[in-house]
């Protein structure tokens, strides 16, 4: 009987570390000075990603609002961002057909204070670029969503 009760809780604990590894969840702020605080954010394909945004400035969102865009690899960074800045009243996501099929995932804008987060699956293996599509500001606040190859 100790030797089952051993082994069932052997498996529920593996089921545990499966489970936690399957998820992971990525944190990055950003601020007033135009910067996130991460370059690079790593996952693992197939992994349900959880994205939280956190602007840690003081300004409201109207003068420094924040998101996190995740594009695909390959994707010219300032047109995508030009193509975003008419897109006001869609959080500066740019709604034309082609430029949405390159979004894996998205944010909503947030100003100073403000956290907002996201759940995505972490696509194929690669480098994607990250940026801020607030006017302006894709040319700081930019990085690399890196996914890896499941082991």
């Amino acid at each position: 009987m100790k030797k089952l009760i051993i082994t069932a809780l052997a498996l529920a604990a593996t089921s545990l570390g499966a489970i936690a590894e399957d998820a992971v969840t990525l944190e990055i702020t950003g601020n007033d000075q135009l910067q996130y605080d991460k370059k690079e954010l790593t996952a693992v394909t197939g992994q349900k990603v959880t994205l939280k945004l956190k602007h840690v400035g003081k300004l409201p969102k109207a003068a420094m609002g924040h998101n996190v865009v995740i594009i695909k690899p390959g994707t010219q960074v300032a047109p995508f961002a030009m193509k975003a800045a008419p897109a006001k009243d869609q959080d500066y996501i740019p709604q034309d057909e082609a430029s949405k099929k390159l979004i894996i995932a998205h944010t909503k804008m947030i100003g100073g204070g403000e956290e907002t987060e996201i759940t995505f699956t972490a696509p194929e293996p690669g480098e994607y670029p990250y940026l801020c599509t607030f006017p302006g500001h894709f040319g700081t606040m930019n990085g690399k969503f890196i996914v890896k190859e499941k082991e």
